[in-house]
C-alpha cells in the first residue's frame, strides 16, 4: 500500500480541531515536531478507547506503551485508518480479540512485546495486510494458531523472542504462508527440536534460534531450512554433537553462529556442508594450536572479517595467523590475551599488507610496547583496544600503523600517557582516551596529531591543563574533557585549538570561567558544555568581565545543574557577546534568580530552558524575554513560578512551544492571548489552575486559538456545589465574573475589617476619650428622654475641685441652703457603689442648674473638665440657662485658651466672680440666688438692666462676658 501524502496528512490534522480552536487530548500528547505522532505513555489506561476516542483520524503513529491494557476488543483502533506505527508494549494484554486491528489497513509496524499473551488466536491480526514488522517478544507465548498469521501477507520481520514455544514445527506451520518473511526471531524460547513440521517460508533470510534447548538438533529434516537462508543463529543451545548438522543444508549460509556450544569446530567443518568462511568462530572453544588449522581451512582470497571472539585464547605466538588468507578486519575481542605485542608479528607478509582493522576489546592486556621496529601496516586504519587493563602505553606504541585514523584506548586503567606514545600518527582523526586514570597531559603529547578531529578525555582525573598540552591540534574540532577534576581554566589552557568547534567541560569542578580562557577558540567554538560544575554567583555585578564575550560563533551553551545549589544568580550582562547563540540550557539550577536584562544580548536564541529551578525563582521580572523575538521553544517546567505578569512574555512573536508544567500558577495572564501569536504547544500539567474570574478569558481564547494544550480536557478546578460534577477549566461558567460582585463584597466587608483593625489601636491610644464620648452620648439620650420633665430633685449641682472644698462648704453651701435651695454635692448626695460617671450624669440632669466653681485647680482636674463638658452639652442641646460659672480667682484669657470647651461656654454665657472685697459679697450672693431661681425663658435684657442697677448701688466688680 502506498503511504499517504505528508501534506494531506498535515491538512487532515489541522482540520481535526474544529473552528481552529485550541485542542488537547485526555490521555495523549501530539508531538510538536511530528503532527501525526501521538504518545499516550504511562497514563494508567485500562482500555484502548481511553486514548483513541478523541484522537484525530489522521494520526499516523500511536504509542500506548507502559499502560495497563488487559484486552483489545474488536475494532479497537478503527477510528485511526491512517495509522502506520502502533506500540502496545509493556502492558498487561492477555487477550487480543479477533478483528482487534480491523480498519488498520495502512499499519506497517506493530509492537506487542512485554505483555501477557499466552496464545495467538486466528483472526487476531485480520485486516493487517500491509504489516511489515511484528514484535511479540517477551510474552509467555506457548502457541500460535496455524491461521493466526495468515492475514499478514506483507510481513517482513517477526520476533517471538523470549517466549515459551516448545517446538519449531508449530511455528513453521503458522509462518509457512508468509510469502515475504525475511527475519524470524525465536531466541529465548523452549525449543527442543527443529521438527517435525513443514519447511519454513522460502523467502526467509535470517533465522535466530539462540538460547533454546536444541541440544541434539533432533527432528531436523533436509528441507526444513529454505535454500535462500543466509543467517542462522544457533548460539547458546548446548549443542555438543556435530553429526546432526550433516542432515541440514547449510551450504548457502553467509553466517552461522554457534557461540556457547561445546562443539568441536574442525569436526563440524568435516561433517557439514557449511563453508568455513560462513562460520562465525566466536564463542567456540579454540585452542591456540588449532588457530593455524582454522586459518588453513579459510584459505583463499582476501577475508573481509575474521572473528575469533570469546574463544578462550590466552596467548598468540608469533606468526600464529600467518597461514590465514589476507584479512580486512581481525576481531579478537572477549578472549584472555594478556599480551598482544605488535600485531604485525602475528601476521604473514600478505596479511600485513591487507589488514585494515584490529579489534581486541575485553581482554586482559596490561601494556602496549613500542613498535618502532615492527613491520609497518600501511593499511591499518582502525584499532580498538578498549575494555582492557592497559596501564602504560610505551613510546611509539603505534609506530607500525602510521596511517591510523581511529584509535580507541577507552575504558582501561591508563594512568600515564608517554610523551612519545602517539608519535608518528599524523593521519589520526579520532582518539578515545576516556574512562581511564590520566591525571596529567604533558605538553607535546599530541604534537604529531595534526589531522586529529576528535579527542575524548572524558572521565579521567585531569586536574590541570598545562600551557601547550594541546599544541599541534590546530584542526581539532571536538574536545571532550567532561568528568575530570578541573577547578580552573587558565588563560593558555586551550592554546593551539584554533579550529575547535565543540568543547565539553561538564562534570568538572570549575568555580569560575573567564573570557581570557576562551580567547584561543573564539573564532570557531560553536558548542560549549559547562553543566554540572560548581559555577556560582552571589552578586549581579561580577568581579570579572562577561566570560563569553569573545564567543561570537557559539550557538549551543549548557549551564544546567551547577553544584551544589546552582548558579544562584545570573549576573548583569552575563551573556554579552553571544550574538549567535541559538540554544541555552539553564535547567536544574536550584534557587536561580534571573535579572530583567539577563537575555538582552541573545537576539538569535531559539531554545531556552529554565526547567527544574523550583527552589525560589518565584516570579520572573517584567520584560525578561523582551529581546528574544526568534525564540521558538521555552521550557519553564517546575520552575517554582507563582505568576506570569503581562510583560514577562515580551516580544515572543515566534514562540511555538511553551512548557509551564509543575508550577504554582493559579491564573494565567491575558498576555497569552495577544503576545504569543505563533504558539502551537502549551503544557500546563500539574498547575493548580482555578476556575476563578482571573481565568475568565481562557475559555474564549481556547475557542479562538489553534494551540495544543496538553491534556486540556483533564484540567479540573473543584467540584460542583452539592456534590455535583467537577468544573473544568476549558468550559467553566464565567457569567458570574461579569457581575460586579467583587465591588459589593468589598464595600460590605472593608468597613468591618477596618473597624476591627482600628479598635485595638483606639483602645490603646484613646480609651478615656472614647469613654467620655460614650457617656456624652448617654447624656444626650437622657436629655432627650427628660426634655418634657419640669420637676427636679435639686435646684443645683455643684461642680468643684477638692482644692476649693473649703470655700464651697464654708461659704457657698451655708449661704444657699439658708435660702431654701437644694444643692447636690459629691460627698453627700452621690449614690454609693455606682460608677462616678453615672453619678455625675444623673446629678446634672436631676438638677435645675449646675454651678461650676472655677479655679486653676478646677481647670487642671479631669473629672471637673468632664462635669463642665456634660453640663455645657446640656446647655447647647436644651437651649436653656442651666449653667452658672463662678470664678474664685482672676484667670487671664491666655490661660483659658488652652481649655477650648470652657472658652466656648464663656462666649455664650455670663459669669460671676467672687469679689475679694467683703462689702461686695452681698451683691454676689444676690446675683447667684437670682440666677439659680430664674425661669427657663428669662430674657437677657432684664438680666442686664438688673446688673446695671446693682452695680450702681454697690459699686462692685462686673460680670462682663469674655470678649
Amino acid at each position: 500500500m502506498r503511504p499517504p501524502n505528508p501534506l494531506l496528512l498535515l491538512l487532515l490534522l489541522l482540520s481535526a480541531a474544529p473552528g481552529g480552536s485550541a485542542y488537547g487530548f485526555r490521555n495523549c500528547i501530539q508531538s510538536p515536531s511530528d503532527p501525526g505522532l501521538f504518545r499516550c505513555v504511562q497514563r494508567f489506561l485500562e482500555s484502548a478507547a481511553g486514548a483513541v476516542d478523541d484522537l484525530p483520524p489522521a494520526a499516523t503513529a500511536l504509542n500506548l506503551s507502559h499502560n495497563i491494557l488487559r484486552r483489545l476488543p474488536p475494532a479497537a483502533f478503527a477510528r485511526l485508518p491512517l495509522l502506520r506505527t502502533l506500540d502496545l508494549s509493556h502492558n498487561r494484554l492477555a487477550d487480543v480479540a479477533p478483528g482487534a486491528f480491523a480498519g488498520l489497513g495502512a499499519l506497517a509496524a506493530l509492537d506487542l512485546s512485554h505483555n501477557r499473551l499466552v496464545g495467538i488466536a486466528e483472526g487476531a491480526f485480520a485486516g493487517l495486510a500491509n504489516l511489515s514488522s511484528l514484535r511479540l517478544d517477551r510474552n509467555p507465548l506457548a502457541s500460535v494458531a496455524t491461521g493466526a498469521l495468515l492475514p499478514l501477507a506483507n510481513l517482513l520481520r517477526l520476533s517471538l523472542r523470549a517466549g515459551r514455544l516448545p517446538a519449531l514445527g508449530p511455528v513453521a506451520s503458522a509462518v509457512r504462508n508468509l510469502p515475504r518473511l525475511r527475519l524470524l526471531d525465536l531466541c529465548g524460547n523452549n525449543l527442543s527440536a527443529l521438527g517435525p513440521g513443514p519447511p519454513l517460508p522460502p523467502s526467509l533470510l535470517a533465522l535466530r534460534l539462540c538460547n533454546n534447548s536444541l541440544a541434539e538438533l533432533t527432528g531436523g529434516t533436509p528441507g526444513l531450512l529454505p535454500p535462500a537462508l543466509r543467517a542462522l543463529d544457533l548460539s547458546y543451545n548446548n549443542i555438543s554433537d556435530a553429526a546432526p548438522f550433516a542432515r541440514l543444508c547449510l551450504r548457502n549460509l553467509s553466517r552461522l553462529r554457534l557461540a556457547g556450544n561445546p562443539l568441536e569446530v574442525l569436526r563440524l567443518l568435516e561433517v557439514s556442508d557449511v563453508r568455513p568462511r560462513s562460520l562465525d568462530f566466536s564463542g567456540l572453544r579454540l585452542e591456540p594450536d588449532k588457530v593455524g588449522e582454522v586459518c588453513r581451512r579459510l584459505a583463499g582470497p582476501r577475508l573481509r572479517l575474521l572473528r575469533l571472539r570469546r574463544n578462550g585464547i590466552g596467548t598468540l605466538p608469533a606468526g600464529a595467523l600467518a597461514a590465514c588468507p589476507p584479512i580486512g578486519t581481525l576481531d579478537l575481542s572477549g578472549n584472555r590475551l594478556r599480551r598482544l605485542g605488535c600485531i604485525g608479528g602475528l601476521l604473514g607478509p600478505a596479511q600485513q599488507r591487507e589488514l585494515a582493522g584490529l579489534v581486541a576489546e575485553h581482554n586482559l592486556l596490561r601494556r602496549l610496547p613500542s613498535c618502532q621496529d615492527a613491520p609497518t601496516l600501511r593499511r591499518l586504519h582502525n584499532v580498538s583496544l578498549r575494555f582492557n587493563r592497559i596501564l602504560v602505553v610505551g613510546p611509539r606504541a603505534f609506530a607500525d600503523a602510521p596511517r591510523l585514523r581511529l584509535l580507541r584506548l577507552d575504558v582501561n586503567g591508563l594512568a600515564r600517557l608517554d610523551r612519545e606514545a602517539l608519535r608518528g600518527l599524523r593521519e589520526l582523526r579520532e582518539l578515545r582516551l576516556d574512562n581511564n586514570l590520566l591525571t596529567d597531559l604533558y605538553p607535546g603529547s599530541f604534537a604529531d596529531l595534526g589531522r586529529l578531529r576528535t579527542l575524548n578525555l572524558r572521565n579521567n582525573r585531569v586536574a590541570v591543563l598545562f600551557p601547550g598540552a594541546f599544541a599541534g591540534l590546530a584542526r581539532l574540532q571536538t574536545l571532550d574533557l567532561g568528568g575530570n577534576n578541573l577547578r580552573h581554566l587558565a588563560a593558555a589552557a586551550l592554546q593551539g585549538l584554533g579550529g575547535l568547534r565543540r568543547l565539553y567541560l561538564d562534570r568538572n569542578r570549575l568555580q569560575e570561567v573567564s573570557a581570557e580562557a576562551f580567547r584561543p577558540v573564539q573564532a570557531s567554538l560553536g558548542v560549549l558544555d559547562l553543566r554540572a560544575n560548581a559555577l556560582r554567583y552571589i552578586s549581579q555585578r561580577p568581579r570579572q568581565r562577561p566570560p563569553f564575550r569573545h564567543l561570537r560563533r557559539l550557538y549551543d551553551l549548557k549551564l544546567q545543574a551547577q553544584q551544589p545549589y546552582g548558579l544562584r544568580i545570573i549576573p548583569h550582562r552575563f551573556f554579552q557577546g553571544l550574538t549567535s547563540l541559538r540554544s541555552l540550557f539553564l535547567a536544574q539550577n536550584w534557587l536561580l534568580a534571573v535579572p530583567a536584562d539577563a537575555f538582552d544580548d541573545l537576539a538569535q536564541l531559539q531554545y531556552l530552558t529554565l526547567a527544574d529551578s523550583s527552589g525560589g525563582m518565584g516570579d520572573l521580572p517584567a520584560g525578561v524575554f523582551k529581546n528574544l523575538s526568534r525564540l521558538r521553544s521555552l521550557d519553564l517546567e517546575n520552575a517554582g513560578l507563582r505568576s506570569l505578569g503581562p510583560e514577562v512574555f515580551g516580544n515572543l512573536s515566534r514562540l511555538e512551544r511553551l512548557r509551564l508544567a509543575k508550577n504554582e500558577l493559579r491564573t494565567l495572564d491575558r498576555s497569552l492571548d495577544g503576545r504569543l501569536p505563533a504558539l502551537r504547544y502549551l503544557d500546563l500539567r500539574k498547575c493548580p489552575l482555578s476556575c476563578a474570574c482571573g481565568n475568565a478569558w481562557l475559555p474564549g481564547w481556547l475557542d479562538r486559538s489553534a494551540v495544543q494544550v496538553v491534556y486540556l480536557y483533564n484540567y479540573s478546578c473543584g467540584g460542583g456545589g452539592g456534590g455535583g460534577p467537577p468544573a473544568y477549566l476549558h468550559s467553566f461558567d464565567t457569567r458570574v465574573c461579569f457581575l460586579d460582585v467583587g465591588l459589593y463584597l468589598f464595600a460590605g466587608t472593608a468597613p468591618a475589617v477596618l473597624l476591627l483593625l482600628a479598635l485595638p489601636l483606639l483602645y490603646h491610644r484613646a480609651y478615656w476619650r472614647l469613654r467620655y464620648h460614650f457617656y456624652l452620648l448617654r447624656a444626650w439620650a437622657n436629655g432627650r428622654w427628660r426634655r418634657e420633665e419640669r420637676r427636679y430633685a435639686y435646684d443645683s449641682f455643684v461642680s468643684y475641685n477638692s482644692a476649693d472644698e473649703g470655700w464651697v462648704l464654708g461659704e457657698l453651701v451655708p449661704e444657699l441652703e439658708r435660702g431654701s435651695l437644694r444643692l447636690c454635692l459629691h460627698h453627700r448626695d452621690f449614690s454609693p457603689g455606682r460608677a462616678i460617671i453615672d453619678n455625675i450624669v444623673d446629678s446634672i440632669y436631676n438638677s435645675r442648674k449646675t454651678i461650676c466653681v472655677v479655679s486653676r485647680s478646677y481647670l487642671r482636674s479631669e473629672w471637673c473638665s468632664l462635669e463642665i463638658q456634660l453640663a455645657s452639652y446640656r446647655l447647647f442641646d436644651e437651649l436653656r440657662d442651666v449653667l452658672v460659672l463662678v470664678f474664685l480667682e482672676a484667670i487671664p484669657d491666655a490661660e483659658l485658651s488652652a481649655y477650648h470647651r470652657m472658652r466656648r461656654v464663656l462666649l455664650k454665657r455670663t459669669y460671676l466672680r467672687w469679689p475679694p472685697e467683703p462689702q461686695a459679697r452681698r451683691l454676689f450672693w444676690a446675683k447667684l440666688k437670682r440666677a439659680l431661681r430664674s425661669g427657663y425663658a428669662e430674657g437677657e435684657e432684664e438680666e442686664e438692666e438688673e446688673e446695671e442697677e446693682e452695680e450702681e448701688e454697690e459699686g462692685c466688680g462686673e460680670d462682663d462676658p469674655l470678649p
